[in-house]
């Protein structure tokens, strides 16, 4: 491959990466995205606390210090593979057993290599550890690099440690037989905070110091959380 090639497949696989991480179309806006984003993890929580492949999902949220949830995590390949989406952050309440939240991330990577299909996933990230819900409140966090993790155990499993910073379940639909997180970078998605709160907030201000109004569309999915983790 010549140099023009390369740098034309290098432009090419860049544009799609970016249109996988997108999620949603450009010109929806950021208030219309937080608040699908917000119904939709709801119907995700639901759909895994009543997924006979994970029965010890609730027991282990009772345990956790906080759940990051993905509706929808897009993964393509073709030479470039890559893999994106948006989804929320809340944190439980140790002594109420509420959940405070949510805060907006989204989680990526991409790597070269020869692969081709296309495959749409669920993912129920847990939060075990103190260190790893203080990374995500400040810096970008690589999985596998920064905070180990770890794969939820299915069926009557007991596959995951429970000394892993997060425990991953997921549902995958497509041409990709699982969906693998090492090397995904979670990050914060500002502007979709702002729009749901209608301010500049961080996630600190949000699940720590709860600095934030109240949006009332939060209580569906934190009372689909509570029931989840009893």
């Amino acid at each position: 491959m010549n140099e023009i090639q390369q740098n034309f497949t290098i432009t090419v696989a860049s544009l799609v990466f970016a249109a996988v991480i997108s999620g949603l179309p450009a010109q929806a806006s950021d208030v219309t995205e937080s608040n699908a984003l917000v119904e939709k993890a709801q119907t995700t929580i639901n759909a895994f606390a009543n997924n006979k492949d994970f029965p010890g999902l609730k027991s282990a949220l009772g345990q956790a210090k906080g759940v990051l949830i993905f509706p929808q995590i897009l993964k393509a390949g073709f030479i470039l593979g890559g893999s994106g989406g948006s989804g929320v952050l809340l944190v439980r309440d140790e002594k109420t057993g509420n959940w405070i939240g949510p805060a907006f991330y989204t989680m990526g990577s991409a790597s070269l290599g020869f692969q081709a299909g296309a495959s749409a996933a669920e993912v129920v990230m847990l939060v075990h550890s103190q260190k790893a819900l203080d990374s995500l409140y400040s810096n970008k966090l690589k999985l596998g690099a920064d905070a180990s993790v770890a794969v939820g155990p299915k069926g009557l499993g007991t596959g995951a440690s429970i000394t892993a910073d997060f425990i991953t379940y997921s549902t995958v639909k497509g041409a990709f037989v699982g969906m693998a997180v090492d090397g995904s970078v979670l990050d914060v998605r500002d502007s979709l905070n702002a729009a749901y709160y209608g301010k500049s907030v961080t996630p600190m201000d949000i699940l720590v110091k709860q600095d934030v109004s109240n949006n009332l569309a939060s209580a569906g999915l934190q009372a689909a959380l509570k029931k989840a983790s009893k």
